[in-house]
C-alpha cells in the first residue's frame, strides 16, 4: 500500500482514503437500522473501491460474517434463542448460498447486476408496504 492507495489484483487501484469513509457511512446505516449487508456493502465496492461485481460479493460475505460474528458475541449475555431453529435455518442457508454460488458462476456479469437490483427493490418495495401499511 502505498499514500493510501493499494493495487489490487485486478488491476484497479483502490484508494483507502475513499473507502474508510465510505465503510463507516455503511456501518453507521447498517448499526443504525440493522440493515445493509450485501445491500449496501457490494455497490459500496464496486463504487468506491473498484471491484468487479463477483469480488465485491465475495468480499462483502466477509465483512459480514465477521460483523456477524461480533453482533453474536456481544447478544450471546443478553439473548437467548432457539439454538435448533437456528441450525436448520443455517443449514437452509448455507444450502441456497451454495445453490447462489453455482447460479452465479455460470450467470454473465450484466445479469448479476440486474438480479441484485431487483432483489434490492423488491426489498425495499416490501419494507415500505409494511411501514405505510400499518
Amino acid at each position: 500500500m502505498l499514500g493510501g492507495t493499494q493495487m489490487l489484483a485486478s488491476g484497479v487501484v483502490c484508494s483507502v482514503n475513499r473507502c474508510i469513509p465510505v465503510g463507516f457511512a455503511v456501518g453507521l446505516v447498517t448499526g443504525f437500522l440493522g440493515v445493509g449487508g450485501g445491500f449496501l456493502i457490494v455497490p459500496a465496492l464496486v463504487w468506491f473501491a473498484g471491484l468487479d461485481v463477483r469480488r465485491a460479493i465475495g468480499t462483502s460475505l466477509g465483512i459480514i460474517a465477521v460483523n456477524s460474528a461480533a453482533g453474536l458475541a456481544g447478544q450471546l449475555r443478553y439473548s437467548h434463542w432457539d439454538w435448533r431453529l437456528t441450525g436448520a435455518f443455517l443449514v437452509c442457508s448455507l444450502t441456497g448460498m451454495g445453490l447462489g454460488i453455482l447460479i452465479a458462476r455460470q450467470a454473465p456479469e450484466r445479469a448479476l447486476h440486474k438480479a441484485f437490483a431487483i432483489v434490492v427493490l423488491a426489498v425495499a418495495v416490501a419494507i415500505g408496504w409494511q411501514v405505510l401499511g400499518r
